[in-house]
């Protein structure tokens, strides 16, 4: 796609921020130059050395599927793709990888579980194997960005970057708000920074403290843009990327978005040039492997259709949605009394807890997780089987967030809502947005009995 014919300026101009020092005397760090011909040159030997033999992934070819195999990517890589299980690219995969091992800016339009997270990481994992940095290289200045829009999100993409470079000699950060800054600055300080991972906020804290410099980043991922646009973020992107190399063959960019909207294309227009445009799946709000259905119940029965259907059902990776915090926090606390493995997960609660309590989710210490929406859009955890809305979002835009937390990445899940008087009112608003008629029917009469 075309760019705009005037860059903002300051990212022209713009001076680095140094992390220590002054950097009018220090030697420039080799930059790979997108559109040479160095990527056919042989992958280093010391870089893919691993006691894994490659010939064990073996992954039958299936017409019309892509195997990761068949991207050239470092053996290393592929140990880590196998370790987790992965045979086929996703459709975003596909797309994505082929032209960011070529050197292209990207804008994709993928929703949440499509994974797009391995799809950018995977591309850079690569970029920094096959060209290694040989001479001395300074701390805390990244070669890889990844910019989210929340903490959640941001140390998910550095978990699933950790995976994924496992068995690769690379150094994996995060830095996001509501952490303990010097813990994080340590972390900077440990050795060269190959892939950092960061919130808006938190990253220019460390910026303008000249505690990281990014004069010297090769990649740069914004994730999740709609969201950084609607939450304010922009100016602090703005400010980000004016501290980074210019576009072009100084500087790859990645931007992803949910949706491509003037405001969005405006923005990839200055950011990117000559991009890529990817769109996986631009017309369905809902995905076809997400069974839906709608209880009718009243106000007083929302409680026990909730405890006894997911006792009846064996359910042990659920998260319940509702509206407002203290209705969550309520919640919560009323199915831990009748013994179910449940948690809250909100804006009141510390990041540390926050962080425990994702985990415990995941590893099946928790079986119930009790969001509100803006917590539960950090959500992004595999195998969570079902999407219960306790009520119906006030923003029928809400409930397609929420049950895009389950049916990830191709797999199976249920959207439950419960509908009652006070929000049956949503329920033709939620249709329209997802284009989608709901099934509801009034529950069977086990699950509204009551708890012996």
């Amino acid at each position: 796609m075309n760019t705009l014919s005037i860059e903002e300026k300051q990212n022209e101009t713009t001076a680095p921020v140094e992390a220590s020092g002054s950097g009018a005397d220090r030697p420039k760090q080799r930059r790979r130059r997108r559109g040479n011909n160095s990527r056919n040159k042989p992958r280093q030997e010391k870089e893919i050395r691993a006691d894994w033999d490659a010939s064990k992934y073996s992954v039958p070819v299936v017409e019309g599927k892509m195997r990761f195999q068949d991207f050239n990517l470092p053996d290393v890589v592929l140990h880590a793709i196998a370790d987790q299980g992965f045979e086929y690219a996703t459709g975003i995969q596909a797309e994505t990888i082929p032209a960011a091992l070529a050197g292209k800016d990207i804008i994709g339009k993928a929703q949440t579980g499509t994974g797009k997270t391995a799809a950018f990481l995977l591309g850079i994992i690569t970029d920094l194997l096959d060209f290694p940095i040989t001479e001395r290289r300074r701390l805390a200045e990244p070669r890889a960005l990844i910019v989210a829009p929340t903490r959640e999100l941001a140390m998910q993409i550095a978990a699933d970057a950790e995976g994924l470079s496992k068995h690769a000699d690379l150094h994996v950060v995060s830095l996001v708000g509501g952490m303990d800054y010097d813990k994080q600055r340590q972390l900077l300080k440990k050795r060269p920074v190959d892939i950092l991972v960061a919130t808006p906020g938190r990253l220019l804290d460390f910026v303008n403290n000249k505690e990281v410099d990014l004069w010297n980043v090769e990649v740069l991922v914004l994730d999740e843009a709609d969201r950084m646009l609607s939450m304010g973020f922009i100016p602090d992107v703005r400010s980000i990327i004016r501290a980074t190399p210019r576009k072009g063959q100084d500087r790859q960019t990645l931007l992803y978005s949910a949706t491509f909207s003037d405001d969005i294309m405006n923005l990839a227009r200055q950011w990117t040039l000559d991009a890529v445009q990817i769109e996986i799946e631009p017309e369905k709000k809902t995905t076809d492997n997400v069974a839906q259905k709608v209880f009718l119940v009243s106000s007083e029965e929302k409680y026990k259709l909730l405890r006894n259907y997911i006792r009846i059902n064996n359910i042990e990776k659920v998260i319940v949605f509702g509206n407002r915090r203290h209705e969550t926090r309520s919640l919560s606390e009323r199915l831990q009394k009748d013994g179910i493995r449940a948690a809250l997960m909100s804006g009141e609660i510390t990041q540390q807890r926050r962080i425990r309590t994702l985990e415990d989710f995941r590893s099946g210490k928790i079986q119930v997780l009790v969001a509100t929406d803006v917590a539960g859009r950090g959500i992004h955890i595999d195998g969570v089987t079902h999407v219960i809305n306790y009520q119906l979002p006030d923003d029928p835009d809400d409930y397609v967030h929420r049950i895009g937390r389950t049916g990830r990445a191709g797999a199976s899940g249920t959207s439950i809502c419960f509908a009652c008087e006070d929000d049956s009112f949503m329920i033709p608003e939620v249709e329209a947005e997802t284009g989608v008629k709901l099934e509801c029917v009034h529950p069977d009469e086990d699950l509204l009995a009551e708890l012996n």
